[in-house]
């Protein structure tokens, strides 16, 4: 099945940048960060524009790795069925969609 990718994008983009529209997770790592480290990793994941052929190869906007503190970190978008059992069947349609977005240290990847 051939997914809508400037829909995902814009469904993934807009939950990034709102925190809206699905489950936010933070990872232990993330947690264990100081407060202040760990607002400057919030506001660089919101904010994250640096999508390249490497990091976005699918246009969908559902993974950024940036650096806080020397320390290398990812958030990655996942898309699964609304029961949380198995993946979407389409991305694209937030009534079969439920998104979770993960920031987490690239060492716990």
């Amino acid at each position: 099945m051939k997914h809508n990718t400037d829909a995902i994008r814009k469904l993934n983009d807009d939950f990034r940048t709102t925190l809206v529209g699905g489950t936010f997770l933070l990872t232990a790592g993330v947690q264990a960060m100081t407060p202040r480290q760990r607002n400057l990793a919030l506001f660089l994941m919101i904010g994250f524009q640096s999508f390249t052929e490497d990091n976005d190869p699918h246009g969908e906007h559902d993974f950024g790795a940036f650096s806080v503190a020397g320390e290398k970190l990812f958030w990655k978008i996942d898309y699964y069925a609304p029961d949380m059992l198995h993946g979407s069947e389409d991305p694209a349609d937030p009534a079969v969609t439920k998104r979770v977005l993960t920031l987490m240290m690239a060492s716990e990847y």
